[in-house]
């Protein structure tokens, strides 16, 4: 499971975007991709199948205007964070990249430690969203749609209520063990006639719908006396 978060930054000063990619990539903190153009955003964004999860997006681009380009991924349902980087401090500048839909604005020069305070901030919020998308193993896990799909075979798997919230919550432990009462409790909540075996009846069906091993252990594991998504696919 690669809990790492992708980043598109769109911004034609190959100078800054170079050093924009080196930070956020630091560490293996984040996934980067670049464009220089809003025709190559557009491009990367739509062979991503949801797997961007944050844009940073400049004002002024040889082919358009940012804040134009923001308010036409709006339209078009595009939900996830887009911050806007511009030269400009007017106030009336900041209005209009809000106003287009963008959830952050910051001015140039900006300090690095900033951005990605404002980055994970973005992210945290949008991950308690219904709009929030997850790599799961080979899948893209759409919680609001109760869907995975597999990108390099088209293939979806329908989920059922529970088997969403056990994925999403699985997914947020970041690959540690979750007890079984601890995920009864979070799932089904306290009801004296659910047991452990409603849950390991659950776990057992999950598998079969997504481990490609016929249902042997590999995305989702036993461990620790509960279960976790593996960190290592």
């Amino acid at each position: 499971m690669n809990t790492r978060h992708s980043i598109l930054i769109v911004d034609d000063d190959d100078g800054l975007g170079s050093v924009l990619a080196a930070q956020l990539s630091e560490g293996a903190a984040y996934r980067v991709e670049r464009a220089t153009t809003l025709a190559l955003a557009e491009e990367v964004l739509g062979r991503s199948e949801g797997r961007i999860n944050i844009v940073l997006l400049d004002v002024n681009l040889p082919d358009g205007d940012g804040r134009e380009f923001c308010a036409a991924l709006r339209k078009k349902g595009l939900a996830i964070p887009i911050i806007i980087m511009t030269g400009s401090h007017d106030e009336d500048d900041v209005i209009r990249g809000l106003d287009a839909g963008a959830n952050d604005y910051v001015a140039k020069p900006f300090r690095i430690g900033e951005l990605k305070a404002r980055v994970r901030a973005q992210l945290r919020l949008f991950e308690n969203s219904e709009d929030v998308v997850f790599d799961i193993g080979p899948y893209v896990f759409r919680p609001a749609n109760k869907q995975l799909f597999e990108p390099k075979t088209g293939q979806r798997i329908h989920l059922t209520e529970k088997e969403t919230a056990i994925l999403k919550y699985l997914y947020r432990a970041g690959g540690q063990p979750v007890e079984r009462d601890v995920l009864l409790h979070e799932v089904w909540g306290y009801h004296a006639s659910v047991t452990t075996h409603t849950l390991e009846t659950h776990i057992y069906r999950l598998r079969q719908k997504i481990e490609p091993g016929q249902g042997r252990a590999g995305i989702l594991l036993t461990e620790g006396g509960g279960y976790c998504l593996n960190p290592n696919v």
